[in-house]
């Protein structure tokens, strides 16, 4: 089992979750997040550097059995992309998943993802 967690821009949220849906891929947890990667928005204010602003972005944060891991994340680079190659499209990360129990009927492992 892997938990799948990926950032991406939230006006693609939809569209990738639409594609997880054709993909059979139904349950997801969605959290609403601020970040900052990449970007390049360094200010200078009266010759001092100012953080960057943390930027809106959309959390996913899905489980999975290990055969639908690929599925998965092909699904999500696909829909996430804006495809212009610019910086912020999101990132995603896949952790091994030790244990998932469903607390209404107490399953276990891959039954009760």
């Amino acid at each position: 089992m892997k938990l799948i967690t990926a950032i991406i821009q939230p006006d693609r949220l939809d569209h990738v979750r639409e594609a997880l849906i054709q993909a059979d891929i139904t349950r997801i947890t969605v959290s609403r997040v601020t970040g900052h990667g990449r970007q390049e928005d360094i200010e200078l204010y009266r010759g001092q550097k100012i953080a960057p602003n943390l930027i809106p972005k959309i959390r996913l944060d899905i489980a999975v059995n290990n055969e639908f891991v690929d599925i998965t994340v092909d699904t999500i680079i696909d829909a996430a992309s804006h495809g212009d190659g610019e910086i912020g499209d999101g990132k995603i990360f896949i952790t091994s998943l030790e244990e998932c129990i469903r607390i209404r009927t107490r399953e276990r492992g891959g039954k009760a993802i």
